[in-house]
């Protein structure tokens, strides 16, 4: 009895201790979903001064930084119109219509409702906004990019087209739930509409704006908890994980310190292909529509950033060997399937084309050996080609990328040729198993 009773003061602490946590966190989710002290003001439709043609066109440049048009087009669909659908983990979100149209897009709006959604990610009746619209990045946008930007949006041409509601699982879509994930992952930057730009040369200054904000790099290459809220705090930041939603490996961005480093990155997002590779899959899209538009300095800023990042440890990545006999299996299948265009070594093959075409030297087929791709910790990417195949970007420096047919392999065919792919030419990437293979299609 005695060890009973003195056991309940502690029991008590512990509740009480838990109870005020509780009632601390319904206190700042319920503040969460206050609306805005200045909701009250907005009228029902935009009153902002009329931009000049120079604003315009530095807004155009500023929703290619953001790669907006990408998600708020919809395949087959117009400009800027929305209706897109993004897969996340929870289920599916529509991309918002971002033309002036007065009932179905942002012509009600104004500046100061536009840098609400940027800055603090919320409509402009204060609801909140889901986070696969990426506000965790934009809130770094300083308010005359905002306004830029806003103004070069308010010129496109009206187009009447309601968004499809988001098909959620309960209970995502909730308020409350929202709530919840802003106040354990999302703090908005105070210091954004006072923060002076940046130098316009290229430097880690400038990269880590355009990286960290309009760019929204990490919300593919940051690694995410189960309820989709950035990993591992700032030292995780951008270090590479599976893409949420997609079965995609988005990469560790860190480079190396060398010079080279810095251009083939530069190159890489300028024409989709450098010395070691080219883009594919969403990356190919973003090179596509975004970045090959981008100034160079703006580039090598951004690589220059990258090189300013803590290098991924890649010596705590476990290396599982491949056995002779999947060594053995893999290397009949890639020289049935694959070496033709990759080549017998993985070298890889590039364009042979008339004198004067300018196209001589370009990738064909990527290497092989040494290849990011292939070396990543995840083979995802890999599979993916080989199921899928694809083409890469279409570039003013590439404007007829070659393509890869779809392979149709068994899974244990599929992990075979993969294994020898990631451990030869002196790659050092974990084989591939038949129940790796199985794992990735089962979640397709």
């Amino acid at each position: 009895m005695s060890g009973s009773a003195s056991a309940r003061p502690w029991v008590w602490g512990v509740a009480l201790a838990l109870l005020a946590v509780g009632l601390g966190l319904l206190g700042l989710m319920a503040r969460e979903l206050m609306p805005p002290a200045s909701e009250g003001r907005r009228g029902t439709v935009s009153t902002d001064p009329v931009a000049d043609a120079a604003q315009i066109a530095r807004g155009a440049y500023l929703a290619r930084l953001g790669n907006c048009a990408a998600c708020h087009t919809a395949r087959g669909g117009l400009p800027w119109a929305g209706g897109r659908p993004i897969e996340t983990p929870f289920g599916e979100v529509f991309a918002g219509n971002l033309t002036p149209d007065v009932e179905t897009g942002l012509g009600a709006w104004n500046a100061d409702d536009f840098w609400q959604a940027l800055h603090h990610g919320r409509s402009r009746d204060g609801r909140l906004l889901l986070p696969a619209f990426p506000f965790t990045a934009f809130t770094h946008v300083r308010r005359e990019d905002s306004d830029a930007l806003w103004a070069y949006l308010s010129s496109l041409a009206p187009v009447r087209q309601a968004t499809p509601a988001h098909r959620l699982r309960f209970p995502y879509g909730t308020p409350w739930a929202q709530a919840l994930w802003r106040v354990l992952y999302f703090s908005p930057n105070e210091e954004a509409a006072s923060t002076p730009a940046p130098p316009a040369a290229a430097s880690v200054q400038r990269g880590a704006y355009l990286v960290q904000g309009l760019g929204h790099c990490g919300a593919c290459h940051t690694p995410r908890t189960v309820l989709g809220g950035p990993a591992g705090g700032a030292q995780a930041a951008l270090s590479g994980s599976t893409m949420p939603g997609e079965p995609w490996w988005a990469p560790a961005l860190a480079l190396g310190p060398e010079a080279a480093a810095a251009q083939a990155m530069a190159e890489l997002l300028k024409t989709g292909q450098n010395s070691h590779g080219s883009v594919s899959g969403p990356m190919a899209e973003v090179v596509q529509h975004s970045t090959q538009h981008w100034r160079d300095e703006d580039l090598m800023a951004v690589a220059l950033f990258l090189q300013n990042l803590p290098q991924v440890d890649k010596a705590s990545t476990t290396r599982n060997p491949a056995s002779a006999e999947l060594m053995r299996v893999g290397q009949g299948l890639y020289t049935t399937h694959c070496a033709d265009c990759h080549g017998a070594q993985g070298q890889g093959a590039t364009v042979q084309n008339t004198p004067g075409s300018g196209r001589d030297g370009v990738w064909a087929y990527p290497p092989l050996a040494g290849n990011p791709t292939v070396l990543q910790p995840s083979a995802a990417g890999l599979m993916l080609k080989v199921r899928q195949g694809g083409f890469g970007p279409v570039t003013a420096a590439h404007p007829q990328p070659y393509g890869m047919p779809p392979l149709s392999l068994s899974d244990a065919d599929m992990a075979a040729v993969l294994s020898f792919v990631r451990q030869s030419w002196g790659n050092q990437a974990s084989a591939v198993s038949e129940l790796d293979v199985w794992r990735w299609q089962s979640r397709q």
